[in-house]
């Protein structure tokens, strides 16, 4: 029996990692943190009849050090699951970083505090990676970590996971969640203004709440069988494979099929946005699933599941899809989380990180017999079969994969200095360090950054895990437009979706999202 502490419980991939966590033959224990409101304290309730003394709730906050102390106290395991997410990290930005940062940051203490050290699994977001299109639709851990403009979640994910990176913990690991279904997906979809936010070419690869929370399960229990000696002290990509790889149209259609309509029939092409979005296809989701053989459901398996699970959806199939667009959609198109309605109030900065600019919302066609769907195999300037470009094997033959700036051939024990040398430079630095032990990718060695940061961080954490500078490469601002001048690395995936002669830097001043242009030496504000 393992003890084992967990974050994030009353969430869906947290809920789900604690049902699979009973129902393991290993008989774990189990101790989770549950801030006091009533919706968590009815949770802690219920799970406490489901389960008895195996499960022991902890009353309190990320937050604060203490409440992750009583949490982690005697655990053999830590999986810190919890995080602010959207849509709640874009209505506040504070709160946001104080829990997925400043939470993680106790939590990682709070573990190195305890007499026996627990082994540490973090879970991060496929939003480090930012946005993506057809041009390189599939990413890897070691890729470019470059979250979008204002997306204070994936910036805060990205903090963390470096914190727990570069941590002197012995046995840790860090999962980057890729998108999830959930059983809660469709309602909460139409409660916020997030859905405007899913661009509709977007490369998505799923993954099942029920899939996810097993994984958690298949990890522990292999550990405590001893057969996961080769998972620990690296980063994995959590994704469905290729049954689950979609895009943002897709998607919606899939779901939206359910109350009898589809995306045409609700949407307006131009109501989301086409950029500055996250999703990628995992070129190496495979990984994870070789080792512990987790996944069930697909995307089509969780549809069948949801109508299941809901027969009141079939009523909306009687009603008028116009109806149903303007009491559903249309509402949400003032919501404060709505492009629309940044558009509409002259939100600058915002618009421009989405759009590019104002003017650009102008190009976007109206109707969508104009607008080219990856989903349909139609580009702007041609045509691509839908299926094949979402096989990850030919998209490494295709040469659709970025380039890491070494010798990823070589087999990470025959890795040496001048490897980091050959990175540094990919990156537009230099690997100041003279020498490294062949193959030691954990010990720290010295860097340089473009702008001349020196910085001390482990070679797995650059070349394999697509962090370099701390302080210029890492959000908050977002300077990625004046970043990928210099750095080639970023360069070859930023210029995708963004024009070269941008030089935007976006940030919050006063809370509220702001930016400023560069042009001719010039500074102006967005």
């Amino acid at each position: 029996m393992a003890k084992i502490a967990l974050t994030g419980a009353s969430g869906a991939m947290g809920e789900e990692t604690l049902k699979h966590l009973m129902a393991s033959d290993k008989a774990h224990s189990v101790k989770i943190l549950l801030l006091p409101d009533a919706h968590n304290k009815r949770f802690g309730a219920k799970v406490k009849k489901m389960y008895g003394e195996r499960v022991k709730v902890v009353y309190g906050d990320l937050v604060n050090y203490e409440d992750c102390k009583k949490l982690t106290d005697g655990a053999e395991y830590v999986l810190h699951v919890g995080a602010l997410i959207p849509p709640g990290s874009d209505h506040n930005a504070d709160r946001t970083r104080k829990v997925n940062y400043g939470g993680t940051v106790n939590m990682v203490k709070a573990a190195k505090s305890q007499e026996k050290e627990p082994k540490f699994v973090y879970i991060s977001t496929v939003a480090v990676y930012g946005n993506r299109n057809y041009m390189h639709p599939f990413g890897r851990v070691g890729d470019p970590l470059l979250p979008s403009a204002f997306d204070v979640y994936a910036a805060s994910k990205l903090r963390a996971e470096r914190f727990v990176l570069e941590s002197d913990l012995k046995c840790r690991a860090v999962l980057r969640q890729t998108a999830m279904l959930h059983k809660n997906m469709l309602m909460n979809n139409v409660k916020d203004g997030l859905m405007f936010h899913t661009s509709w070419n977007a490369p998505l690869e799923w993954v099942t709440d029920t899939d996810s929370g097993y994984l958690m399960k298949q990890i522990v229990d292999s550990d405590v069988d001893g057969k996961a000696d080769g998972f620990w002290q690296r980063v994995y990509n959590i994704g469905g494979g290729k049954d689950c790889r979609r895009t943002g149209y897709d998607t919606f259609d899939g779901g939206f099929k359910l109350i009898g309509g589809s995306a045409e029939s609700f949407f307006k092409p131009v109501w989301n946005i086409p950029r500055n979005f996250h999703g990628l296809w995992f070129a190496d989701s495979d990984e994870l699933e070789k080792m512990f053989s987790f996944r069930h459901d697909g995307v089509d398996d969780y549809w069948q599941r949801i109508g299941k699970m809901h027969p009141e959806y079939s009523v909306a199939k009687i009603m008028p899809s116009n109806l149903i667009k303007k009491l559903v959609i249309e509402r949400l198109l003032s919501d404060e989380n709505a492009p629309m309605r940044w558009v509409k109030e002259k939100e600058r900065a915002k618009v421009a990180a989405m759009f590019g600019s104002t003017e650009n919302i102008d190009l976007c066609p109206a109707e969508w017999k104009d607008y080219p769907l990856l989903c349909r195999g139609e580009l702007v300037d041609g045509s691509v079969d839908y299926d094949l470009i979402r096989d990850s094997e030919y998209a490494e033959k295709q040469g659709m994969l970025l380039s890491h700036g070494y010798d990823e051939s070589k087999p990470d024990e025959e890795l040496d200095i001048e490897d980091m040398r050959h990175a540094a430079e990919w990156r537009g630095g230099k690997c100041l360090s003279e020498s490294m032990i062949k193959g030691d990718l954990h010990t720290k060695l010295e860097w340089e950054c473009h702008n001349g940061h020196r910085f001390f961080s482990s070679p797995y954490t650059i070349l394999k895990a697509g962090h370099w500078c701390p302080e210029c490469c890492m959000p908050e601002p977002w300077n990625f437009d004046i970043t990928a001048k210099s750095i080639p690395f970023f360069a070859q995936v930023w210029y995708d979706t963004h024009a070269k002669n941008e030089n935007a830097v976006y940030f919050f001043e006063n809370g509220k999202p702001a930016g400023f242009r560069q042009k001719d030496g010039v500074s102006c504000r967005i």
